[in-house]
């Protein structure tokens, strides 16, 4: 009886797939595709920056003198 209820649902929108066919994509969806992967990017950008940050510290306490 659940398979019944899944298929009423909304299926989730995709999340873009790099090097997927962009040629059946509008001009406003790669718009919307591009934003989002710059925002993803200053988020990997973030947390590089930060474990970085984190390995400094580390490397900076446990060298020997």
């Amino acid at each position: 009886m659940a398979g019944f209820l899944d298929d009423d649902r909304p299926a989730p929108k995709r999340a873009h797939e790099i090097g997927q066919d962009l040629s059946q994509l509008a001009v406003a969806e790669l718009s919307e595709r591009i934003t989002l992967l710059e925002a993803e990017i200053e988020r990997l950008k973030e947390a590089r920056e930060k474990k970085s940050a984190s390995r400094s510290a580390a490397d900076a306490f446990f060298k020997k003198a």
